[in-house]
């Protein structure tokens, strides 16, 4: 049995912090937060968690915050930071050896072909663009990619997939569900005609299982998604209880 680590709701507080020990912290992102230093200048999520553990536990001199893995910023949701380089490095090799368990909700206006299924694309990176392109063949420089698809809920205008990542490639789920037809609501750079007013796009890393690199226990991690009217609707309609804080 997995050991299920729910988010209690802590929007008023600066770090959304779900889970934290030892030697791993766990952040519920906002949309438009930074999981890396980018050319905004904007504090990434490491600086803040570095000054919260300072703050918090009394450190001096160099506080440790090891970037496990990203997420886009306009995408809410789970991420983990290592606090120790030993974490950090286990950790690493079970991203490498697909020993996380990524799941994501996406929210698009049009139905996949099949309300469940399996995707295999190659994706190619245009740094110039910050954009992934698709190809349904292999090609030179082309990564392949996959995932799995799930058509969970309905409001009247829109749908909720749930899709788990079996590899990791730069937007992938946003490049591949747009391939098929399906872009993420809100997503301009892969199809979606209209953006949200917050910049955010409907995309959320709703949870990550792996077993922990020191106490080897098994852990699920869930991160409740934004609060704002489409996705409560959705977790009303799923019977999703939020903590009303």
């Amino acid at each position: 049995m997995a050991e299920k680590i729910k988010l209690e709701e802590v929007e008023e507080t600066p770090l959304r912090i779900i889970y934290e020990d030892n030697h791993l912290i766990v952040i519920n992102k906002r949309s438009g937060d930074i999981v890396q230093a980018d050319k905004t200048n904007d504090e990434p999520l490491p600086e803040k968690i570095k000054e919260y553990i300072r703050e918090t536990y009394h450190k001096n001199g160099n506080i440790y915050c090891g970037v496990i893995h990203r997420i886009d910023r306009p995408v809410s949701g789970v991420v983990i930071f290592a606090k120790t380089s030993k974490a950090l490095a286990r950790m690493n090799q079970l991203v490498h050896d697909r020993q996380v368990k990524k799941i994501y909700w996406a929210i698009v206006k049009q139905l996949p072909p099949e309300p469940e299924g399996h995707l295999t694309h190659y994706l190619f990176r245009d740094e110039k663009r910050n954009k992934t392109l698709v190809s349904a063949t292999p090609k030179d420089g082309y990564l392949k990619a996959e995932l799995n698809y799930k058509h969970i809920a309905s409001s009247d205008i829109y749908h909720l997939l749930e899709v788990e990542l079996i590899t990791g490639r730069h937007h992938q789920i946003r490049s591949q569900l747009s391939a098929i037809g399906c872009p993420i609501r809100g997503d301009l750079k892969y199809g979606f005609p209209r953006s949200c007013a917050d910049a955010s796009i409907g995309l959320h890393a709703r949870s990550l299982t792996f077993i922990h690199p020191v106490s080897l226990q098994t852990i699920e991690i869930v991160a409740d998604p934004p609060k704002d009217k489409l996705w409560n609707q959705f977790c009303n309609i799923l019977n999703i209880t939020r903590n009303e804080q």
